[in-house]
């Protein structure tokens, strides 16, 4: 049976493998290694429920300033794509609506993630397919301070692409999905 434990372990083990081994966030690693990642798991399949937990954690990232950042894992909704880029739209939407524009930021994950004009086999997609659908809520602040260290942050999500089509789609597959079996 599937645990809201078991799910963090995952994601967390995907975090750790794949988000920062391969170093596709540069910045995700100070924020692992300082513990500020809070993870939300919502196990329900229900729209309303989904974009209500969305907004309970912005509403727990304005009060807790130690967590950088938030994770809101949805273990058992939104299996296919398309249904998740509806709800996070919408989330979008909603965080507009509640006055967080510029203040969080909304990144989305997930299992069958695809870019735009991309084919599903491209490797390149692997640099948003995580373990499970998710919504990463960010704390624009944060965001503003780490890309001051960075070089030519701009050129991040090209280094990453490059580096996953260098890999393959077996191989960035095969690290994404080793992460289940923790």
């Amino acid at each position: 049976m599937l645990t809201p434990e078991k799910v963090v372990e995952q994601t967390e083990k995907w975090i750790l493998d794949v988000v920062v081994g391969l170093n596709f966030c540069p910045f995700a690693s100070n924020v692992v290694k300082q513990q500020k990642i809070f993870y939300r798991v919502e196990m329900s399949s229900e729209l309303h429920t989904c974009l209500n937990t969305v907004l309970q954690e912005l509403l727990r990232l304005d009060d807790n300033a130690g967590i950088e950042t938030s994770f809101v894992i949805f273990p058992n909704a939104f299996e296919n794509f398309n249904d998740y880029l509806d709800m996070v739209w919408l989330a979008e939407k909603q965080l507009k609506k509640q006055g967080y524009k510029g203040v969080y930021q909304l990144a989305s994950f997930h299992p069958q993630y695809l870019f735009a004009k991309s084919k599903e086999e491209d490797a390149a997609n692997y640099t948003n397919r995580s373990v499970y659908p998710m919504i990463h809520l960010l704390r624009e602040s944060s965001i503003d301070k780490a890309l001051q260290h960075f070089k030519s942050p701009g050129n991040i999500p090209e280094r990453n692409i490059s580096f996953a089509r260098e890999k393959g789609p077996a191989y960035m597959r095969m690290l994404r999905d080793a992460c289940l079996d923790s």
